[in-house]
């Protein structure tokens, strides 16, 4: 018992410490790739819910993380996590203009057809 308390607590901080430094790798990497804009079609969307429970109390707090997934002219497809509000204005099908920096969506400028 003596040895279990240390262990489990060195494991739960280097694993806090692992996933801290993963997402600021990957911001770094983000902020370090070009902004490009390429033409692609909305071709599938999901959401993610979860919760967190904070340890000392009883109080929790959900969460939903939106997914869509694009596909460019070359066939090739991407998965970029988008704020709701961006989410909500896109269907399967929609064809434009989209611009990301990396892994980061930054923005999806429908065209309407003619």
């Amino acid at each position: 018992m003596g040895v279990v308390v240390p262990l489990m607590s060195i494991a739960i901080f280097g694993l806090a410490f692992f996933m801290i430094f993963r997402g600021l790798k990957q911001e770094r990497s983000n902020d370090r790739s070009p902004r490009l804009t390429v033409e692609a079609r909305v071709i599938g969307k999901r959401t993610q819910m979860g919760h967190n429970r904070h340890s000392n109390s009883s109080m929790s707090h959900g969460y939903t993380r939106y997914f869509v997934t694009f596909e460019v002219a070359s066939g090739d497809r991407m998965e970029l996590m988008v704020p709701g509000s961006e989410s909500g204005l896109m269907v399967e099908g929609d064809f434009g203009d989209l611009t990301f920096q990396g892994t980061r969506f930054l923005s999806f400028d429908r065209k309407m057809p003619e």
